[in-house]
């Protein structure tokens, strides 16, 4: 079991912030190579949120900086948006809410309704023709605007561009970097928002499912250790990816967003022939 945990970890760090959907990797692979894994067991989704809570993690370690100026500046403001950060920090809140909201009213309906191996390999193909779409709207509009200068309708549309990832296939970060590029950011501001988006959603979810691992009803007891080193490895590999994004986000002016598309579409077409 602690084998199968780790390589889930693995998956799991590794593809949730990139955008290529971590939750059809999850399903994909492991059906691809045979992988046993008991998602009807009542351990299974605080396992899963163990291993967000590790990415979290990643991004509070990351981004503590532009954290902590967000602290100061709201403290120096009162909370009014009379700063940049300040101001960040409110359009983070708006840009939360929709997919706070639809995820705890959804999201066992919408998880059930597009449950499944084939639905989740199409949608990881519409996940690629997302990203392209991305990338030529960069190139038709161009860097127009940093964070500062992004508005309150773009940081409620990027949060209802993240609620999407409620659908198998859709990555969260792959339609927050999508429609914060329509907004006009370029790819490193539509990175960070991206990732500053997702830190409270992914803490969140934390909070709210990790004590259930602790409940003798989980089952999960005896192989507790285990869930939580694949929760440390999530977060190792998470960290990569985070320093890995930022850094090509950085280097790129046009087509970032490409290979991701390929790789979505040819991970999707190629799970179906196979599977």
């Amino acid at each position: 079991m602690t084998g199968r945990l780790l390589f889930m970890a693995l998956v799991q760090g590794l593809t949730e912030l990139f955008p290529v959907s971590s939750l059809a990797h999850s399903i994909l692979i492991p059906a691809l190579i045979h992988l046993r894994i008991d998602r009807a067991a009542p351990w299974f989704l605080p396992f899963i949120v163990v291993l967000h809570v590790g990415t979290a993690t990643a991004l509070l370690a990351y981004f503590w900086r532009d954290w902590w100026e967000i602290l100061k500046s709201l403290v120096r403001t009162r909370g009014r948006a009379t700063e940049s950060q300040s101001r960040l920090f409110w359009l983070l809140v708006l840009g939360t809410l929709p997919a706070g909201l639809l995820g705890l009213v959804l999201e066992k309906w919408v998880r059930s309704l597009f449950a499944g191996f084939t639905v989740a390999a199409v949608f990881l193909i519409l996940n690629g023709v997302g990203l392209w779409v991305g990338d030529r709207l960069k190139r038709r509009q161009g860097a127009r605007r940093n964070l500062e200068t992004l508005r309150p309708s773009d940081a409620l549309f990027i949060g209802l561009a993240q609620a999407t990832a409620l659908i198998p296939g859709i990555s969260r970060s792959a339609a927050t970097l999508v429609t914060g590029l329509g907004a006009g950011l370029d790819y490193e501001a539509a990175a960070r928002f991206s990732f500053l988006l997702a830190t409270p959603i992914i803490g969140a979810a934390g909070l709210l499912e990790v004590p259930k691992l602790f409940l003798h009803h989980t089952g999960a007891g005896a192989f507790l250790g285990s869930i939580l080193l694949a929760g440390i490895v999530a977060g190792l590999c998470a960290g990569f990816s985070i320093w890995f994004l930022m850094r090509y986000f950085r280097l790129r002016e046009v087509t970032a967003l490409t290979p991701f598309a390929v790789y979505c579409v040819v991970m999707g077409l190629g799970a179906l022939l196979l599977h």
